[in-house]
């Protein structure tokens, strides 16, 4: 199952919640939230920026944000990343945010799936994939000369999409504190 959310749409931050609730595997312990990108490139960048947004937004929670545009976790570290997580986090559901290549028609629209991300397989590349949940930008249009496409996508538009995963994403974790909070209550 997959839901797509269009970036002008007023309701988007509420669909990324609702998918994410829908979606990630019922656990007690809190998301880690995998942001992948490069601060080096505009189209690159969603990662990362959306990093920086849930941090503060996240701020004192006891959840887990890797990638930021202070320290990005890009395409190439995604290996070691996922060794990383399963000995860090072992039970934890991983919520990997990452911006993507589509049809023209696409771009702008946040999808989030049931699956893990593929870093870089817009670009060919083969590496691993990584997450439970992933929520991919759709920044660019699929061609050969994605690295062009990559450097001329607007600012605009992942700075956009970043806000909308960053309130989503945040607004499930929140509430998914809550609901565990109220669950030990209750014992």
């Amino acid at each position: 199952m997959e839901y797509s959310f269009n970036l002008y749409n007023s309701l988007a931050p509420d669909g990324v919640c609702l998918s994410l609730k829908k979606i990630t595997p019922p656990c007690a312990l809190a998301p880690v939230i995998l942001c992948i990108g490069s601060d080096l490139s505009v189209g690159d960048s969603l990662g990362p920026v959306t990093g920086t947004m849930l941090k503060e937004k996240l701020n004192g929670l006891n959840c887990f944000v890797y990638g930021t545009l202070s320290k990005p976790i890009t395409a190439h570290e995604v290996k070691y990343m996922n060794d990383f997580l399963r000995f860090t986090h072992p039970d934890s559901p991983i919520i990997a945010v990452d911006a993507a290549v589509g049809n023209a028609g696409d771009i702008g629209l946040i999808k989030i799936a049931r699956r893990g991300i593929k870093p870089g397989s817009g670009a060919n590349k083969k590496l691993s994939k990584v997450g439970d949940v992933s929520i991919m930008g759709i920044v660019a249009e699929k061609s050969v000369f994605n690295y062009s496409l990559f450097s001329a996508t607007r600012l605009n538009i992942i700075y956009r999409m970043a806000e909308i995963i960053a309130e989503g994403v945040s607004a499930f974790v929140l509430e998914r504190r809550v609901a565990s909070a109220e669950i030990f209550d209750t014992l």
